[in-house]
């Protein structure tokens, strides 16, 4: 159910690739030579020192010496030429004044590359904390947005928020601040960590991570946080992929050509969209699609792409995000809708062709 009256509008990333095998058909690479050197990548670490972090149910010890062991081990591994800062909430504060509770928030280290100097002096800061107040989510990612700022368009930023409770300063809602930050187009992902998380608390970071392109991920042992703190990092040093803008037209054969890459469009629910792509002989189209609303939808809306060739030779639906068209389609045409519970295909003879549309359309997922 839309929480208002008028349609919503979704925000579209259209990913489509040729693939032969495992192998992905990219835009040709340029010469390493001619490449420009890429900004370092920032990443700020956010931890949740809030008084939860008290209890005793990661691997025999409290989260707060669990995250801070898996703090000395990313700090060692950390590459050096990312830029790395950590930022603390509800580590100061120990008051019931939620207004006061509501700004606690530090930055511990600044975000910066580590020297061997430095590497010790984060470790030093961060084995200082103790569990201590409110849980200011919302405000906090305010301010490691800001951190991270600069005015390097091109640069990977890279927040990696590490929290076991719910944000407690509402009505400032975190997931809002998630979306205000997605749409400064600053590069800039928010990936989460539940620890030992309770329902509401996965929603809510799933939410934060779900805005931005981020991930959620669910940590009950010590290791797993280490390890995936460490391949966040990683990632935070792969190229930045910005989406071109496309057009999608009404029908196929009005549809714009699109190359393999990720390109962007808006559009209402019901509306369809259509695009095509060359899809050269002995290649596959592997299409995805992700969607964000303009605003709160409940969980009933789902994504499909739908995928055929034309003049009826395969007709192909299958759940999102991901559809793939097999090497002897050579023109096909992928919608997204109502999602299905299972494949369908239609067969029939004709001649290949040489080019595929693509089509999304926002509709609400049937009734269970």
């Amino acid at each position: 159910m839309i929480t208002r009256q008028r349609p919503a509008a979704w925000v579209i990333a259209l990913l489509a690739a040729l693939t032969a095998g495992v192998v992905t058909a990219g835009p040709a690479a340029a010469d390493d030579d001619d490449e420009p050197a890429r900004p370092d990548p920032k990443v700020e670490l956010v931890l949740d020192v809030s008084g939860s972090m008290r209890a005793r149910d990661i691997d025999g010890k409290s989260r707060m010496a669990a995250a801070k062991q898996a703090f000395n081990e990313v700090l060692d591994a950390t590459p050096d030429e990312v830029a790395l800062g950590i930022r603390t909430l509800g580590a100061n504060y120990r008051g019931d004044d939620r207004k006061t509770g509501c700004k606690d928030t530090e930055l511990l280290y600044p975000v910066e590359r580590l020297d061997k100097a430095g590497r010790t002096d984060a470790k030093t800061a961060v084995a200082t904390l103790a569990p201590t107040g409110w849980t200011p989510i919302g405000p906090t990612l305010l301010k490691a947005a800001d951190d991270l700022t600069d005015d390097t368009a091109e640069r990977s930023r890279r927040i990696v928020l590490i929290s076991d409770g719910e944000d407690t300063c509402q009505p400032l809602d975190p997931c809002v601040v998630a979306r205000e930050i997605s749409a400064k187009g600053i590069h800039l992902t928010i990936d989460t960590l539940g620890l030992v998380p309770d329902a509401k608390t996965r929603d809510q970071l799933s939410c934060i991570a779900e805005a931005t392109g981020g991930t959620y991920t669910s940590i009950r042992h010590t290791d797993e946080l280490a390890g995936r703190v460490k391949q966040l990092i990683d990632r935070a040093a792969d190229p930045v992929v910005t989406p071109t803008e496309a057009k999608g037209a009404a029908q196929c054969t009005d549809a714009p050509r699109l190359k393999s890459g990720l390109y962007t469009d808006r559009e209402e629910f019901g509306e369809h969209r259509w695009y095509r792509v060359d899809v050269p002989a002995g290649k596959e189209l592997r299409a995805s699609v992700s969607v964000s609303a303009d605003r709160a939808v409940n969980q009933d809306y789902g994504v499909l792409l739908r995928a055929r060739r034309r003049a009826g030779a395969r007709s192909y639906a299958a759940r999102s995000p991901v559809t793939a068209v097999p090497t002897s389609s050579r023109r096909v045409c992928a919608t997204r809708g109502r999602r299905r519970t299972a494949w369908t295909r239609r067969t029939s003879t004709g001649p290949p062709r040489r080019s595929a549309c693509a089509s999304a359309t926002p509709s609400p997922r049937p009734p269970r």
